[in-house]
């Protein structure tokens, strides 16, 4: 429970710098993004912290890129 409130404190500082800035000059969609990709990595954070799977990013691409793959390797391979 420390550790979340660690990362909600340390999200909160993130804000606090950054926000006014943006709001200040009106760069509504950099704020949306910004907004996004903070809440984003707040709740990956929160997620590790409490010691839950979050599946990895490479797993994905190795399994679309699996068939291509094997494609590849099969006329790489040397004939007998």
């Amino acid at each position: 429970m420390v550790a979340i409130a660690g990362i909600l404190a340390v999200g909160a500082v993130i804000v606090w710098l950054e926000v006014p800035s943006l709001v200040r000059t009106k760069r509504k969609k950099e704020l949306w993004v910004f907004s996004l990709l903070l809440a984003l990595g707040l709740g990956l954070s929160i997620a590790k912290s409490l010691r839950l799977n979050v599946p990895n990013p490479l797993d994905w691409i190795a399994y679309l890129y699996k068939p291509v793959s094997d494609y590849v390797f099969g006329i790489l391979k040397p004939s007998e």
